[in-house]
């Protein structure tokens, strides 16, 4: 699948940093500094958070069940951070491949700053949380810069680690798993290698009701057509009005969280079609494209229960975006992070894992990201009927923003 990209607009792997700025490592601003976003500065991030998630989907290689889910935003944000740091033909394959190029760096850190914004307001029955954090090698020193841009910017947190204690791995993962309420775990696996600059990490977590429940009663087994054959599962089942539109190729549908401001959009292929082909057709043009398409219809939806633990390294789907020099040990361009004298650095992994758990009640979903850091269609008829009994792609969409916050292909449902 090829994704290709309309000038200008933002192809990036959401990865999100905590940094935490400890007392008396940042300057005080003057009463002149402005690092308050416009409300509305998200917009420029819609389009290249999305793009990153389906460029992910083409780059990354699928489990043995074939069951795909990340976090294109959590991806984004880690990167961003190590943006910051970066200059020269580094920096320049950063923002290419995630599509900021055409934005400044002030633009690019005030657009990071509006989406955090608005992913921690308070949504009627939907937690949602993101936070930001660097683990900084104690015998190094970040520049005053950086850590005023990731404070004002990224609300991170910034701790030091000693990289000869095992206890430092310990503090890491306990900090992933109380930002996402216990699903993400053991995201830094010890002993940490004692070329290790410092740890990007970012933390997401998401826990919705649906707007309209499914009725545990109704909840029966039948099969689900996986590559292998099918297998029986537990489906739910609803009938209600909800946004559907369906073409040749599949049908779509969002079933609504909460009060509505956020979703989760199910794309089934039709009978006789393939998954991969369509997502042959998934860019970010076709995805607003698609958007248009909704209209409320009423109609029954048979979904299956899941649950999915997934963990992928990201580094060749990231060099599959440009991003080369990053990942570069000898070329790697990343001054304005550490302190000058430091030795030179890059990128060593980046690392993913996400979680999710769809119940009558609603879902939950978590992910985590870290950045290692080192030195050296068709007329819809007035109802409808859509068995999701066959591998099928979804998002969870903040609809207000348009920008998917996971993304993810299930052709082998798992459960408890």
């Amino acid at each position: 699948m090829m994704i290709k990209r309309a000038r200008p607009y933002f192809f990036m792997m959401m990865i999100v940093l905590l940094i935490s700025c400890e007392p008396g490592m940042k300057e005080d601003k003057s009463p002149e500094d402005n690092t308050t976003p416009n409300e509305q500065d998200y917009i420029k991030m819609m389009e290249p958070n999305n793009m990153l998630g389906f460029a992910l989907l083409e780059n990354i290689e699928p489990d043995e069940n074939q069951n795909i889910f990340i976090s294109p935003t959590s991806a984004l944000m880690a990167v961003l951070m190590a943006y910051n740091g970066a200059e020269g033909e580094t920096k320049e394959e950063i923002a290419e491949a995630l599509a900021i190029d055409q934005l400044s760096m002030e633009e690019t850190n005030m657009a990071t700053a509006a989406v955090l914004n608005k992913l921690n307001d308070n949504l009627d029955m939907i937690e949602l949380s993101i936070a930001n954090s660097l683990w900084l090698n104690d015998n190094l020193q970040f520049t005053d810069t950086f850590i005023q841009k990731t404070d004002d910017y990224f609300q991170a947190k910034l701790f030091e680690i000693d990289v000869d204690d095992d206890a430092s791995v310990r503090k890491i993962n306990d900090w992933v798993s109380d930002a996402t309420n216990g699903k993400i775990e053991d995201i830094i696996e010890g002993p940490i290698h004692p070329a290790v600059v410092a740890f990007l990490i970012n933390a997401l977590y998401f826990n919705g009701t649906w707007m309209y429940e499914f009725d545990e009663v109704r909840t029966e087994d039948f099969p689900f057509q996986t590559a292998h054959g099918e297998k029986n599962v537990s489906f739910m089942m609803i009938e209600q009005e909800f946004d559907y539109f369906e073409t040749e190729m599949f049908q779509a549908v969002k079933i609504p969280y909460g009060d509505g401001k956020m979703s989760m959009n199910v794309f089934l292929p039709q009978a006789g079609v393939s998954l991969i082909e369509v997502m042959e057709g998934l860019t970010v043009e076709k995805w607003n494209e698609w958007q248009t398409k909704f209209k409320e219809t009423e109609g029954t939806i048979k979904l299956p229960k899941f649950q999915l633990e997934y963990e992928t390294k990201l580094n060749n789907a990231f060099k599959q975006l440009g991003i080369e020099l990053a990942f570069d040990e000898e070329n790697a361009n990343f001054p304005h992070m550490i302190e000058k004298g430091e030795p030179r650095l890059w990128i060593e992994e980046i690392k993913q894992k996400t979680f999710i758990d769809v119940t009558e009640k609603g879902t939950e979903a978590a992910g985590a990201t870290s950045v290692e850091m080192r030195t050296t269609s068709a007329t819809i008829e007035d109802n409808f009927y859509m068995d999701i009994n066959r591998p099928f792609l979804f998002t969870i969409t903040h609809e207000e923003m348009d920008i998917n916050l996971f993304v993810g292909t299930i052709s082998n449902p798992k459960q408890r």
